[in-house]
């Protein structure tokens, strides 16, 4: 993964491979009684309507592919309990990140481009980020990370503070990136927005339960 001839910009993963080491990196902090995850719940958390950008719609065809993937490049490892195979990720020991960096560079895999203050509010429940100054320490380790795994964004008309984009999948498109008006109403409401988050877990969790319990009994 770490080799010298490899591009800064060059794609490290596919987007459905970042959107599921995101999820695994979330759910292991955020839900760490349910993992590693099942298939099933690695699925429902891809396909979160909240706390996603973009949303995405992954069949289990699809998800379980790229983890056979990721599996043989080694950022994924597979357990088995009982019968179900479980996943895990592997990037921290791949990278060598701490749980700051890990915690900022899963909400900008998983929420796309944010501001500094931004990523403190999406990532408070991923790593412990007290003031704007440890956010800034951590984002400036992981643009100065080899290869470089984040980097910063021109800055959008009419904007107050910069956004930085994960470079996982390549040089970041400045069209594609999430609207300023969404990331503002997120800020806006953070109560809300955690709460159904939570909510939402709750229920994939409850789903994954009942489909592995069914897939036991045939």
């Amino acid at each position: 993964m770490q080799d010298d001839d490899l591009k800064p910009t060059e794609p490290l993963l596919s987007r459905v491979e970042a959107r599921i080491i995101g999820c695994l990196m979330e759910k292991q902090r955020t839900t760490p009684d349910q993992y590693p995850l099942t298939l099933n719940a690695l699925v429902a958390a891809c396909n979160q309507k909240t706390s996603r950008h973009p949303v995405m719609q992954l069949t289990p065809g699809e998800v379980g592919h790229a983890v056979n993937v990721l599996r043989d490049r080694g950022l994924i490892h597979a357990s088995f309990s009982g019968r179900t195979e479980r996943y895990d990720h592997k990037l921290a020991g791949t990278y060598l990140l701490d749980r700051r960096q890990l915690g900022l560079l899963c909400a900008l895999m998983l929420r796309g481009p944010q501001t500094p203050g931004e990523l403190r509010t999406n990532a408070a429940r991923l790593a412990d980020l007290p003031d704007l100054a440890t956010v800034h320490e951590a984002l400036d380790s992981l643009v100065q990370h080899e290869p470089p795994l984040a980097r910063e964004l021109p800055r959008q008309s009419g904007a107050r503070e910069q956004r930085f984009a994960h470079l996982l999948c390549g040089e970041p498109e400045i069209e594609a990136t999430a609207p300023a008006i969404a990331a503002k109403d997120a800020g806006d409401r953070p109560a809300f927005s955690e709460r159904l988050e939570q909510l939402e877990q709750r229920v994939s969790a409850l789903e994954a339960e009942l489909a592995t319990l069914k897939g036991e009994q045939t």
